[in-house]
């Protein structure tokens, strides 16, 4: 049961963590049960770049977006150390006692599942149900050397060079305008070939551009790099949340990886979008909120 008044501020409001780092979010939406936690991809993006295209969900729940540690208007700590993945869960964890919500909906997407799979697994009894979309594999096993084969295939060597080129500039130019050249390469192999870039309605770049570099050169690589050599089928087992998996069937992160989710889940079920790939809720919108709406219900 939801306890806190939400009166909050259009612009979000933060909270403190135990460590010292303050977490931004902020509430939107409609509707009378508890509020959905959405969790972002990155690491080290914001939750503007899922916003704009969960808008039809609003219409019915409300909706909390927070920027994980590390990128948005949340806190860049001083320490890397600080970036890890039991850090984001830490996070999750204190967003959920802020919001005196005792059971969570959580929907998580790209990068995001995994710190949503990881809180799952250390407070069991704090979810209510789980939505992961896009998701990356629940083992590493050849996840990098596919993905990235799969990725290196949709885009021309020049492209590649520009985006290794950008990647530099994240670092001493504009950071700003890197990162829209940048996105603007790497949106459209991260979609179906039948999908417009224009379909994507969230913004990958409006975080301050302090965020947009030290989450793109450090919360990126440095949280990634603390799963290390991840496995997590075994805890998953004991996962016992219904769980919904949505991928695109063109998403350049294999379906044979993904759907390792559902076999690791004891009460899970995979939705496989046609004519979509990373972002299904924005290319095949009237399939992918019906399915979660069915699931909330």
């Amino acid at each position: 049961m939801l306890l806190l008044a939400l009166a909050i501020p259009a612009f979000g409001d933060t909270l403190d963590t135990a460590d010292g780092q303050k977490i931004w979010y902020t509430i939107r939406g409609h509707g009378d049960q508890p509020p959905i936690i959405v969790v972002h991809g990155g690491p080290g993006m914001d939750s503007n770049s899922l916003a704009a295209d969960f808008a039809p969900l609003e219409k019915t729940h409300r909706l909390v977006y927070y920027d994980q540690r590390g990128g948005g208007r949340s806190s860049l700590p001083a320490d890397t150390k600080q970036l890890t993945i039991d850090h984001h869960v830490d996070d999750l964890e204190a967003l959920r006692r802020h919001l005196r919500i005792d059971k969570v909906v959580i929907i998580g997407h790209s990068f995001g599942p995994a710190i949503v799979a990881n809180y799952a697994i250390k407070y069991p009894e704090h979810i209510d149900r789980m939505i992961f979309i896009a998701p990356i594999p629940p083992r590493k096993g050849k996840f990098f050397e596919e993905f990235g084969a799969a990725m290196k295939a949709r885009l021309t060597d020049e492209q590649q060079k520009r985006s290794s080129e950008l990647r530099k500039e994240y670092e001493n130019g504009d950071v700003v305008a890197a990162c829209r050249e940048f996105w603007a390469i790497n949106t459209p192999p991260r979609l179906a070939k039948s999908s417009k870039p224009t379909v994507v309605k969230s913004d990958f770049c409006t975080a301050p551009p302090e965020a947009i570099r030290y989450g793109t050169m450090k919360t990126n690589p440095t949280t990634f790099g603390s799963l290390g050599d991840w496995d997590w089928t075994a805890d998953l087992k004991k996962v016992i949340a219904p769980t919904l998996i949505i991928h695109g069937e063109e998403d350049a992160i294999p379906m044979s990886m993904v759907s390792e989710w559902a076999t690791a889940l004891p009460h899970a079920r995979l939705v496989k979008v046609p004519n979509a790939a990373h972002f299904p809720y924005a290319e095949q919108p009237q399939i992918v909120f019906p399915e979660i709406e069915r699931f909330l219900r």
